[in-house]
């Protein structure tokens, strides 16, 4: 398969505001579908394809893997942290949290420009109207010191609580840019990369599926739970002075339908099953909240 680090492949060297040095698409159109085609359909001789054919993102290179993940990537643990930290060191004490509210009637936007349409430039957008918002919590490691691949599944492990009885869940991996980072040139939308905080992956868990898919199940209020989701595999290098981010929230509109946050038929629900709520992510000893990632190049700091 091909496999995108950034998501989305373009007919340009630009998705969003972000630059991928090259036109990726004529690339796989003209390197990989196409002798795959000659080789497959029309009997031209040629060397098989390797397992995967990856774009890095952040590096802006083209990878062929024999195995996918690659042999040398190792399983890593991103650890939730107090003062909204994310390293490597699991947390060691027995009362941690984060609270954030969740309001079905004010949901956090995909994208900080509003628009009439789904815009998939959201798949690699700055997310620095989402990190003010008091609704998303925020988790980061500190300026990089060298590069960090990731290359592989990431899978997210929440220890959540909710004053409700159902909730979405959205967990976000952002690169974010350097203070000194020097804007493109040329710049027709003025967009300023100092700092800007690109999404890299994202995926959504609606929590009465958090157990089976087949029998949805209510969360018991203030009660904790485990919600698990496995997000979209990468491949991407985090440079030097670049920083790894987490997000999470409970909407993500409209790619995703609100949730009423009641434990009730979506499709039925009425105004008044539409209702706020106050949810809990926990980061203990007990329950510790974590991303589980696969290490290619690099090393992850701890966070402490």
């Amino acid at each position: 398969p091909w496999r995108h680090g950034g998501w989305a492949r373009t007919d340009g060297d630009r998705h969003g505001d972000i630059s991928f040095g090259q036109k990726t698409s004529h690339v796989y159109r003209e390197h990989i579908e196409l002798p795959f085609f000659q080789r497959h359909l029309k009997g031209k001789s040629g060397a098989p394809a390797p397992e995967a054919w990856v774009f890095e993102t952040g590096t802006n290179t083209w990878r062929r893997e024999a195995k996918w993940p690659p042999a040398d990537a190792k399983r890593a643990t991103l650890f939730f942290q107090q003062g909204g930290k994310l390293g490597t060191a699991a947390p060691t004490g027995s009362d941690g949290d984060d609270a954030y509210p969740s309001d079905p009637n004010k949901p956090v936007p995909y994208r900080g420009r509003p628009g009439d349409r789904i815009d998939a430039d959201y798949m690699s957008d700055d997310q620095r109207f989402a990190a003010r918002r008091p609704d998303v919590l925020v988790y980061s490691t500190g300026d990089l010191d060298a590069d960090v691949t990731l290359t592989g599944p990431i899978e997210a492990s929440l220890w959540v609580s909710t004053t409700g009885t159902d909730a979405d869940f959205v967990v976000k991996v952002i690169d974010v840019w350097p203070a000194d980072a020097p804007d493109p040139e040329p710049n027709p939308t003025n967009v300023q990369l100092a700092g800007y905080q690109q999404l890299v992956r994202a995926e959504v868990m609606r929590g009465r599926f958090r157990s089976s898919f087949e029998r949805p199940e209510p969360f018991k209020p203030n009660e904790p739970a485990l919600v698990k989701l496995r997000l979209p595999d990468v491949c991407h290098t985090f440079r030097t002075g670049h920083r790894i981010m987490v997000q999470v929230q409970s909407s993500w509109f409209p790619l995703v339908d609100r949730n009423p946050q009641t434990f009730v038929d979506i499709h039925k629900a009425t105004e008044a099953d539409f209702r706020a709520a106050t949810h809990r992510v926990f980061r203990t000893k007990e329950r510790p909240s974590s991303l589980e990632v696969m290490l290619q190049r690099g090393a992850l700091p701890s966070g402490k």
